[in-house]
């Protein structure tokens, strides 16, 4: 077994035995609204963090670091550890030693934050790549119903033109981009189709005012082909 770090990983444990006496001090002298304050201040606390981890794991692409309840009771154990352990430094020094605590570990956090922050990615080793000496392409993506990535940003682009479709044409990406809005798109991808959809329905209105008509009247509903309520109509000069 290897004794390189072992002073470090001693100095870490007895600094942790140190703030967990201390801590343990602090919740002794706290009174019990005392300590009614630092759970209530620990389940606000873990609300903001579950909170914020679901909104992360609902915009994020692959596998959350953590889930909302495991970012819920960490926040809020660390809550409790923090208060105890500066109620712990005010019983043993005094408002002094409890301001320089608070600093300290405020100067802590921070550094942690700017030590995972400022982490490099770590670049492709020759031992990573597979036999060959490359990596394998990524998958194409399948464009649907008219609806093609662009090759930045994760924005939607549209070709053709509307003017330049059929009827039909404009009623099938009219039922794909309804079906595409109902998935999970960044907020420049969305904006791209509505806009898109809007185009559409112009064009469709300027083709057939009446047959236009008919389908908002019949109430239309996601499934609902408009071009089957249209003749095809004049196209584009």
């Amino acid at each position: 077994m290897s004794t390189r770090g072992l002073p470090a990983r001693l100095l870490v444990g007895l600094a942790a035995l140190t703030a967990l006496a201390v801590a343990g001090i602090g919740g002794l002298a706290l009174r019990p609204p005392g300590l009614l304050a630092v759970g209530l201040a620990a389940v606000v606390t873990a609300c903001l963090a579950g909170g914020v981890a679901r909104e992360s794991l609902a915009e994020a692409d692959g596998p959350p670091r953590r889930t909302p309840l495991e970012a819920a009771w960490r926040t809020g154990a660390l809550t409790i550890g923090v208060l105890l352990f500066l109620s712990g430094t005010a019983v043993l020094g005094g408002a002094a030693l409890t301001a320089l605590a608070g600093a300290v570990l405020a100067v802590g956090a921070l550094g942690l934050w700017l030590l995972r922050a400022g982490t490099p990615v770590r670049p492709v080793a020759p031992d990573d790549l597979p036999a060959g000496g490359r990596l394998p392409a990524p998958a194409p993506q399948r464009p649907v119903g008219g609806v093609r990535p662009a090759e930045a940003g994760g924005t939607v682009t549209f070709q053709p033109p509307v003017a330049t479709l059929s009827t039909a044409a404009l009623g099938r990406e009219w039922l794909a981009t309804t079906e595409a809005l109902a998935g999970r798109l960044d907020p420049a991808a969305r904006q791209s189709i509505v806009r898109r959809r809007q185009d559409a329905l112009d064009e469709l209105e300027r083709r057939d005012p009446a047959g236009f008509a008919r389908w908002l009247a019949e109430g239309p509903l996601p499934g609902s082909d408009p071009a089957d309520y249209l003749t095809e109509g004049p196209d584009a000069a």
